[in-house]
């Protein structure tokens, strides 16, 4: 036996005695997504007699846990969200009191934590040690390997399910307090089959995407619509915080080949995956593929790096002057900021002039009943996106091009891609606001 093989073997704890190091007032951080430890956080809530004011931060939290969604956890637990999904949101509206917000863009998420206070606990996964005593994290790193690094306690769930990944995912056994082993099915995101509206739409995005373009891509109908209707593209690259089934796709295809790339050439470059099993079979042990922390891949600055860079990503709203709400409706708050602002940013500050940055929505909301586009947002809603950064805005209906333009040319372009039963109130009243 290696001295690798006895030092995991020591740390091996069910999951219920490796969760006993949590105490009342900890902080608990744990992974987003894929890398979700699903086993460990199904058990939480056994500690609740025994603990008070501990709070769990995490990000698109998959599954409605006991530890948030049952009422009788409050002033047990909390769960600290950095982008709301839907157990999270339900919670929020039954009025649970153990669930709050956590703002934020996401290349900040592990070092603005970690500023405001090093939490106590970690808890992750990974794939088994290899025969040096490393294990992967495998599907992200997006603020975990940061977490992890600055925790007291640090609880990490095996499962030989889990791809072995490239880039900065590998961590030593002696670096870990505990492993659980924990053999599931890797949590899965099916690609929504995009809607005649969102082939709409994603054909008006490529006519913006030039060959050798270098893009960041998020996963849903609009950007799979964006996706196929790449396939007539050539050497295509990625730099993207969130790698998904589409890319894949693409590079089996020939048409992403990342050649073109300025910037970590020939390489795929994210900084999580989630998708089909199909995915993950092909980013294991894949050399074309890195994963690197949030704080490095979503970092405007290292975005603006890139070639031909373009940032495309969704909202839910826009108002007359570019001004982006993505994450909340009102003070409803529904997502979270997530990369939007950092892709975007980055993509206008692109080195060689030539980034773009696309927000792609819908015209119409509440079955057809609402514009999307408004002469101002509802009141209390978070902008995602500033209007000084707002370069493309696409509907089903057009392109928006809004970078540099005043809010006249920005108020008439963006009416004349909302649907057209609301422009003609659109355009009474910009009228009224004195904006045409």
């Amino acid at each position: 036996m290696s001295t690798g093989d006895e030092a995991y073997k020591s740390r091996v704890r069910s999951i219920d005695e490796a969760i006993r190091c949590i105490e009342s007032g900890f902080d608990v951080v744990v992974g987003q997504c894929a890398s979700e430890p699903q086993g460990t956080m199904t058990r939480l809530h056994i500690l609740a007699p025994a603990v008070h004011d501990v709070r769990v931060f995490s990000v698109l939290t998959l599954k409605p846990y006991d530890f948030y969604m049952k009422p009788e956890m409050k002033g047990h637990f909390e769960l600290a969200s950095w982008f709301h999904a839907p157990g999270s949101r339900a919670a929020l509206k039954a009025g649970t009191g153990t669930v709050t917000f956590v703002p934020n863009m996401l290349h900040r998420a592990a070092t603005d934590r970690i500023h405001a206070r090093p939490p106590e606990v970690f808890i992750g996964t990974c794939t088994p040690p290899d025969r040096n005593g490393f294990v992967s994290l495998s599907l992200g790193i997006t603020y975990e390997k940061d977490i992890l690094e600055h925790a007291r306690f640090v609880i990490l769930e095996v499962n030989p399910r889990l791809p072995r990944t490239f880039g900065d995912t590998h961590v030593h056994v002696s670096q870990v307090t505990y492993f659980v082993e924990h053999d599931q099915e890797v949590p899965t995101l099916p690609a929504p089959e995009p809607s005649a509206i969102d082939l709409r739409i994603g054909e008006h995005i490529a006519d913006l995407v030039d060959d050798g373009s270098t893009l960041q891509l998020g996963i849903g109908g609009i950007p799979n619509a964006a996706a196929l209707a790449l396939k007539g593209k050539k050497d295509l690259g990625v730099h993207t915080e969130m790698l998904v089934d589409s890319m894949m796709e693409l590079y089996e295809l020939g048409v992403i080949t990342n050649r073109k790339k300025a910037l970590k050439k020939d390489k795929f470059i994210a900084t999580f995956a989630m998708g089909s099993r199909k995915l993950y079979d092909w980013l294991d042990d894949n050399v074309a593929v890195e994963f690197q922390r949030g704080r490095w891949v979503n970092d405007p600055a290292i975005i603006a790096q890139n070639s031909k860079m373009v940032s495309i990503n969704t909202c839910l709203t826009v108002d007359f002057t570019g001004q982006v709400a993505s994450e909340s409706i009102g003070t409803n708050q529904y997502s979270g900021t997530g990369g939007q602002s950092d892709t975007a940013q980055g993509a206008v500050a692109g080195f060689d002039g030539l980034g773009k940055s696309i927000i792609a929505c819908y015209a119409t909301a509440k079955g057809g009943t609402l514009s999307t586009v408004v002469p101002t947002l509802p009141q209390g809603s978070a902008v995602t996106l500033h209007r000084s950064f707002v370069d493309h805005v696409v509907t089903e209906n057009g392109v928006a091009r809004l970078r540099g333009r005043t809010v006249k040319e920005r108020t008439l372009a963006l009416i004349a891609v909302a649907a057209p039963e609301f422009r003609e109130e659109l355009m009474a009243q910009a009228r009224t606001l004195g904006y045409i």
